[in-house]
């Protein structure tokens, strides 16, 4: 009789794995399900809500358009993907790679200096996404929908967020040296303790935002819209912000 629970448990898990692996499908010749290599595939306009993905391998992949609500990207290697007009409402990103993507280096050839593309993500559907210290170095961001997204210590050195909406998302401590926000939407946004040193900020909507702690070093603001916004006499360097129409 002792060993009833033991044989109970044996059959609970062996159910559980038969469980796992059937819900594994593939498309396109991508086996979908965590850990998996499915690089330099085409998942153009596939549905994949919900698909658990997690530390894959997905660099040069094609997403474009592709359903991924909800899905499981959790520090997945997506770099130099494309993943224009793909809806990752829900996604969770956290530590996701998504930088520029360097082959390895061939046996007697020479080390490049020129970076291949970064990952295409213009217009994507990123809203309440999961991107904690998700590594956006030089992405295209053009359009994206980040309303409400997390992008708390998220990298975004580079990256090109023009016209991108990110009313909402929290991007604590993210950091945005050198990233373009031209007419970016950051209403009620928390920038608590963001790096935006040579940022550009021109015309961008920061109604409401939270700018305390934020490094605004060489940041351009011309047109940038700060009514209401908080933390502006908290921002680096001191009175960066004087007159602009801040609350705070």
């Amino acid at each position: 009789m002792r060993s009833f629970p033991k044989v109970f448990c044996l059959s609970l898990l062996s159910v559980a794995l038969l469980a796992g692996s059937a819900q594994a499908r593939t498309v396109k010749s991508c086996v979908i399900k965590h850990h998996t290599s499915c690089h330099h595939k085409d998942l153009h306009g596939k549905d994949l809500r919900g698909a658990v993905l997690h530390h894959s391998v997905l660099h040069h992949i094609n997403l474009r358009k592709a359903n991924l609500r909800g899905a499981d990207l959790r520090y997945a290697d997506l770099r130099k993907a494309d993943l224009r007009g793909a809806d990752l409402r829900g996604a969770n990103l956290k530590g996701a790679k998504l930088h520029y993507y360097t082959a390895p280096k061939k046996k007697g050839a020479r080390t490049s200096q020129t970076p291949a593309c970064a990952p295409d993500c213009r217009g994507a559907n990123l809203t309440g996404a999961n991107l904690t210290g998700a590594i956006l170095t030089n992405a295209n961001l053009i359009g994206a929908n980040l309303i409400g997204a997390n992008l708390t210590r998220a990298t975004l050195t580079g990256a090109n967020l023009f016209g991108a909406n990110l009313i909402g998302a929290d991007l604590t401590g993210a950091n945005l040296i050198g990233a373009t926000l031209t007419r970016a939407n950051l209403k009620g946004a928390n920038l608590y303790g963001a790096n935006l040193t040579g940022a550009t900020l021109t015309g961008a909507n920061l109604f409401g935002a939270n700018l305390f702690g934020a490094n605004l070093i060489g940041t351009t603001l011309t047109g940038a819209i700060l009514t209401n916004a908080t933390g502006c006499s908290a921002v680096s360097p001191a009175g960066a912000l004087n007159g602009l129409g801040c609350a705070s």
